[in-house]
């Protein structure tokens, strides 16, 4: 396959958000049992994700709130007409199954009819039913597909102690490290990179564009350093290291909840960089965003005994951004850049424990950031913040002087069943389990012998924005106010090479 990395307005064939959805897939599946795992053949398409349109239509009130909440971009009347399809889906689905019945009992029939004139007629009927049967499948096709599109667009429910409101409306949890220093345009940590010789911009402009980079020498190391270290604390909470594929089908990317091509901006802009194939009949690739994206399509298609839960990895990968966004301090050096390492932690669990999942994700992020001594805080991100595939967010901001304000180093998120609905991760309840958790849709139903899974991500550590805050935060300067060396944390000193001259433990 000869291929080449395309920005998303120079691709072909630009598609609806949820149109790879739109298609038939085996319904074969992976077994997972308490040991050694069966693998079966896995297909190339997943099958269809399989939504909770009852749920929806039964609280189509909550459900259009919570859109609004999120400014979650549905077209109007979408809710209303995801109840309108169920109802139609029901209908044909019984409708055909008479007709399918209808069909079994003639040709039981034929099969006892002696007479040839008898049989003739019954064979007439037959030829009827098979031609109503056919328009009913593909009526149901149909309608089964709208109701995919319209529900696909739905973002997840919303934790009742989620702030209402924009970024802004964030509610600070705690705070961590010693108080934060003074703001400082002297202590930006382009200009220190600069001068210590370990970031260059423009050889990263020159090579490939704006927003790309290099790290050199102490700032190369500082990276193995910190993915060396949050990787060991992951380990330390029974995290399985895992390396990531950096490039996924476009599908998995939409079933994680990521969207390859935002097509409610004007124009369409890309999130993701798309790899153009010279073969229009393989499916279409991305460069993942985030390692999230193939640790969560790693358990697609699987089930699960509820003893091997949870499903703890940590992974490794490069993430890479296509969006730009606008110049200005969330742009400059490495706080915002097109590709980067990060440490993701992933979590598959029950329905009935991903909220204290969440709280052991954030408590091991706790123990990575606060063994680099700089100062952070733990935020519980509002409803307009939350991507759509997330239950709730926890963000995790250092203090950056040079940049003169907090910055995110971190999130995570419970996606409930939002993603495993789409990537079908299920698990098999053991004998006499039942679920003490409502059902996300906030209706109540009996429990499922074999529910959706709940899935967690969250980041361990995503190296420039760590880069940005201990260059900032670590700076050492002469009496004429040049930068001479970097005060790093003697955390970090186990998983450092060699020796500097610019490097001081403390």
């Amino acid at each position: 396959m000869s291929s080449s990395l395309l920005p998303s307005l120079s691709h072909c064939c630009q598609r609806q958000h949820f149109s790879f959805f739109l298609q038939h897939g085996s319904k074969g599946s992976r077994f997972l049992s308490t040991k050694t795992p069966e693998v079966l053949p896995v297909t190339a398409i997943l099958p269809k994700p399989r939504l909770d349109y009852r749920a929806i239509s039964e609280s189509i009130v909550y459900k259009s709130h919570n859109a609004f909440n999120r400014k979650a971009p549905l077209p109007i009347g979408a809710l209303q007409s995801v109840a309108r399809h169920y109802a139609e889906q029901k209908e044909l689905s019984s409708k055909l199954g008479l007709k399918r019945h209808a069909r079994s009992n003639l040709g039981e029939k034929m099969r006892r009819i002696k007479d040839p004139v008898e049989k003739q007629a019954v064979l007439e009927e037959a030829k009827l039913i098979k031609v109503e049967v056919a328009e009913l499948e593909q009526k149901l096709v149909a309608v089964e597909d709208a109701l995919l599109g319209l529900a696909l667009q739905i973002p997840n429910d919303t934790h009742p102690d989620v702030p209402i409101g924009p970024e802004e409306a964030g509610v600070v949890l705690s705070t961590h490290g010693p108080d934060p220093i003074a703001a400082s345009g002297d202590r930006d940590h382009m200009n220190i990179g600069r001068a210590l010789g370990i970031l260059d911009f423009e050889a990263g402009a020159t090579v490939t564009g704006s927003s790309w980079y290099y790290l050199l020498g102490e700032a190369a190391l500082l990276e193995m350093a910190l993915t060396n270290y949050a990787l060991s604390i992951a380990l330390k909470h029974g995290f399985r290291f895992v390396t990531t594929p950096d490039v996924v089908r476009a599908d998995i990317a939409l079933r994680c909840g990521f969207q390859p091509r935002d097509q409610n901006a004007d124009p369409p802009v890309s999130q993701m960089y798309h790899i153009a194939s010279s073969n229009p009949s393989h499916p279409e690739l991305v460069l993942s965003g985030t390692a999230e994206i193939p640790l969560g399509g790693m358990f697609a298609n699987q089930l699960f005994t509820e003893q091997v839960l949870p499903l703890k990895v940590v992974g490794l990968g490069r993430s890479f951004r296509a969006e730009a966004g606008a110049r200005g301090a969330d742009t400059r050096g490495l706080y915002r850049v097109h590709q980067f390492s990060k440490l993701e932690l992933f979590i598959v669990c029950g329905e009935d424990t991903s909220e204290q999942a969440m709280e052991d994700i954030r408590n091991i992020q706790l123990d990575i950031f606060e063994g680099l001594r700089f100062p952070f805080r733990v935020l519980d991100m509002p409803t307009e913040e939350l991507g759509a595939s997330a239950y709730r967010k926890y963000d995790m901001e250092a203090w950056m002087p040079g940049r003169g304000s907090w910055g995110e180093i971190s999130s995570t998120s419970n996606c409930t069943d939002y993603q495993a609905r789409r990537l079908h991760i299920r698990y098999r309840r053991s004998s006499g389990t039942t679920s003490h958790t409502p059902p996300s849709s906030a209706s109540i139903h009996p429990a499922p012998a074999i529910p959706f899974a709940h899935t967690l991500n969250g980041t361990a550590a995503a190296i420039p924005r760590l880069i940005v805050a201990l260059i900032e935060n670590g700076a050492r300067f002469d009496e004429e106010g040049k930068p001479v060396g970097l005060d790093l944390p003697s955390t970090l000193k186990p998983f450092w090479h060699g020796t500097s001259s610019i490097i001081r433990w403390i």
